[in-house]
């Protein structure tokens, strides 16, 4: 079957495109990242290996060998120097990628990791298991630091925010907890899910998370407020994995039904769905640049998109995010509308804008107001002086 794109707006800019395709895992590929620099794309697989896959033609692959059963989870260090996988067999490793492909080896839990995520300084790893915990070691002696143990259930995912201070974890007892990682206290648990919580990370400015479920949906919450920003209802069927866009202005999400989906978090809708995988998309993740991202099925494929959109303002939204000046995502709530049987969320952007028209209007009547005022007070103050005057005279 040949990939292809529904484009669901009228855009200027050209569909995602698929890049490449590389298949060598012989079971259905569980996780993908990119390197830093694009060169090196890694993924895991049921198969028990891990790929190190070349972004370079006709570049050999490495195939790492050493895990004793299904590899869950893979993840580039921020340096790119590293690559670490969680496994069935307990363990984590953490990898060299190059031909040696040497790893160092540790028991991580007493049952299946299904996450490894690394701190944005590279010094830190967070574990999510099935035996209900979530753990953090530091990565040089790959020694055990602190556990996490309120869920009552497998921990599917747990993430660093970007700034190392919160860990987010989501699991199958319907619950995603944010935890303190100074304190190692849960500060806040979502628990508005219809079914268990797959995937989770956090928005490039840490202000919030999305959750991928099996009730079919995409949630975006505030980790500041703890209340639900955005509801997507785009899937037919179990959501996999998601991953944000580095602008932190899309989300693309993979799903049992077969498709990714891009989703515009400014204007709260449904992008693209792009038809690729035979089967269900199991992983994806957007490149570190975000004019890629990477998707894995149970096909056995591992699929390179080109990513075609926001990357001519992408350095201006980088700016504007740096200067912590960027609003992220409208806090407008969101609708429902059918369209035939496909149930899409559309974003009320209309009244969104309409809201902040309300809003600078209602500010430039009150500096109208006070504009008046003053001038009545300066009229009425001239007047007083030249009655006072008048008086003088006669």
């Amino acid at each position: 079957m040949r990939p292809f794109c529904a484009n669901s707006g009228l855009l200027a800019t050209p569909d995602p495109s698929l890049e490449r395709h590389f298949k060598g895992h012989r079971d259905a590929v569980t996780s993908v990242d990119f390197s830093l620099n694009k060169k090196q794309l890694a993924s895991g697989s049921m198969d028990s290996c891990l790929m190190i896959w070349s972004m370079k033609p006709q570049m050999r692959a490495y195939r790492f060998v050493g895990h004793k059963d299904a590899v869950m989870c893979v993840q580039f260090s921020p340096s790119g120097h590293l690559v670490a996988s969680g496994s069935r067999d307990k363990t984590v490793r953490l990898w060299v990628p190059s031909v040696k492909g040497e790893s160092t080896v540790f028991k991580a839990h007493t049952a299946t990791v299904r996450s490894v995520n690394f701190s944005s300084d590279g010094q830190s790893l967070v574990t999510a298991s099935d035996d209900k915990t979530v753990k953090v070691w530091t990565v040089h002696r790959q020694k055990f630091l602190f556990s996490l143990s309120q869920h009552i259930n497998w921990v599917r995912c747990a993430r660093f925010s970007p700034d190392g201070r919160l860990i987010v974890s989501a699991s199958d007892d319907k619950t995603i907890k944010l935890w303190d990682k100074t304190s190692r206290e849960c500060i806040h648990s979502f628990c508005e899910h219809g079914g268990f919580v797959n995937h989770v990370d956090f928005h490039p400015s840490g202000t919030c998370i999305a959750a991928a479920g099996t009730d079919n949906t995409v949630k975006v919450w505030d980790v500041r407020m703890y209340r639900l920003l955005q509801h997507y209802q785009v899937h037919s069927a179990v959501v996999n994995s998601l991953s944000f866009h580095p602008s932190g202005n899309y989300l693309v999400t993979a799903s049992n039904d077969s498709t990714l989906k891009i989703l515009d978090l400014l204007e709260g809708r449904l992008l693209y769905t792009l038809h690729g995988h035979q089967g269900p998309a199991t992983c994806v993740a957007f490149s570190r640049t975000g004019d890629l991202f990477a998707s894995g099925g149970s096909d056995e494929q591992v699929m390179v998109w080109k990513t075609n959109f926001d990357v001519a303002d992408y350095g201006d939204v980088l700016k504007t995010q740096k200067s912590g000046t960027s609003s992220i995502i409208p806090e407008g709530g969101t609708h429902q509308t059918l369209v035939g049987q496909h149930t899409e969320i559309v974003q009320s952007s209309f009244l969104h804008s309409f809201h902040i028209v309300l809003q600078t209007v209602s500010i430039l009547e009150q500096r109208l107001t006070l504009a008046e005022d003053k001038l009545k007070e300066c009229l009425e103050n001239q007047q007083n002086i030249m009655n006072v005057l008048k008086n003088k005279v006669s």
